[in-house]
């Protein structure tokens, strides 16, 4: 299906949205006269800011243009709902729009037609379907958190060619070049919340924040640290960050510890003392991510795709071959060829002297 030029304008406008909006949905609208003048426009700001039919609206009150008679091109249903701001749709209906575009319905029990329907009622004219997976696409994490009750995975590694993202040791600095390391911070910067593992937290020490990239926030961290190990030095604890450390075996003198540096510590114990991930994915849902970022070892990375819980991999591949290392995922053994993990290709870009790929597992995309 065509997208309307008006609602192509939208959806760069939500684009512009990512990395900011967290937990909410990244959304544009346009507001359009019966002319076709484009009379005022906007995207959903920080949480608990005004989204982006209000930016919309205020734009034109700005300029001075009356948007009475008005369509009003939305990437996703207006809001139905009192949350950190008020509805939407209430506001489109009392500024006089008389049709609204959008997009897509939302997925969020609080609003799903509800939005729509009170807008029908207030006699505006309602379509859908306008550039409708593209905005489901931007949104992924948020309709994973909604409809599934899991965060949307992305699991980022960076290879050799021959598929080792560390020697035997552990070391991995640096596998791939500077332009790659900063793609890959644009890439934290949209994420809700960073997820990594102990084993890489005691090697590497990392901060595992945004400094290569352009960034409105840094994003949440999640920590799976079964026997409670984090070190309260470790560089992970920034001022303004919230820190969840998960763990199987939880130590009441660790975990004071921990706490006083601002972490907050949940016990979710599985079998053979490891912490329950799945169960894991579940309470970051309920913490609101939508998208959750792992950069982790080749031990967390394997847990998480044995038990089925990675969408999607975002893969650097550097132009060298380093022989024995470590790999990208341990897991298995396989019985046949034909059970090895199915992804399908996105993209594949070069950044810098890298390659860059994302492939999304197999019908984790459908729900």
């Amino acid at each position: 299906m065509d997208v309307s030029t008006p609602m192509r304008q939208a959806l760069a406008l939500a684009g512009q949205a990512v990395g900011l909006t967290e937990p909410n949905p990244r959304v544009g609208c346009v507001l359009v006269g019966a002319d076709g003048a484009v009379l005022g426009q906007g995207h959903t700001q920080r949480a608990g800011g005004p989204h982006a039919e209000i930016v919309a609206l205020r734009d034109a009150a700005a300029a001075g243009r009356d948007v009475r008679g008005a369509t009003a091109y939305v990437t996703l249903e207006p809001c139905s709902h009192h949350g950190r701001t008020g509805p939407c749709c209430d506001a489109l209906v009392a500024a006089g729009i008389a049709r609204v575009v959008a997009s897509c319905t939302d997925p969020n029990p609080l609003v799903a037609g509800q939005g729509f329907g009170r807008l029908r009622a207030a006699g505006v004219a309602v379509e859908t379907g306008d550039g409708g997976a593209a905005s489901r696409e931007l949104n992924l994490g948020f309709f994973s958190r909604m409809v599934r009750g899991t965060p949307w995975v992305r699991l980022k590694v960076a290879a050799s060619l021959d598929g080792k993202t560390a020697l035997d040791d552990g070391r991995s600095q640096w596998i791939t070049g500077e332009a790659a390391r900063a793609d890959g911070h644009a890439w934290r910067a949209r994420a809700t919340a960073v997820l990594t593992g102990i084993g890489t937290v005691l090697q590497d020490d990392p901060r595992l924040d945004v400094r290569l990239a352009p960034a409105e926030r840094q994003p949440d961290l999640a920590v799976v640290d079964s026997r409670l190990e984090l070190p309260p030095t470790a560089r992970l604890f920034l001022p303004g960050r919230r820190l969840w450390v998960y763990t199987a075996q939880p130590d009441a003198a660790r975990r004071a510890e921990l706490e006083a540096r601002g972490a907050e510590v949940i016990a979710l114990p599985g079998p053979g003392g490891k912490v329950d991930l799945a169960a894991m994915l579940r309470d970051l849902a309920r913490r609101e991510v939508n998208e959750l970022h792992v950069e982790a070892g080749f031990k967390l990375n394997g847990s998480l795709v044995r038990e089925g819980l990675v969408d999607e991999v975002l893969a650097y591949l550097a132009p060298k071959l380093i022989g024995q290392g470590q790999g990208v995922a341990s897991f298995g053994p396989l019985p046949a060829l034909d059970a090895a993990l199915p992804l399908r290709f996105l993209t594949t870009d070069r950044i810098g002297d890298d390659l860059r790929v994302i492939a999304r597992v197999a019908g984790r995309d459908v729900f």
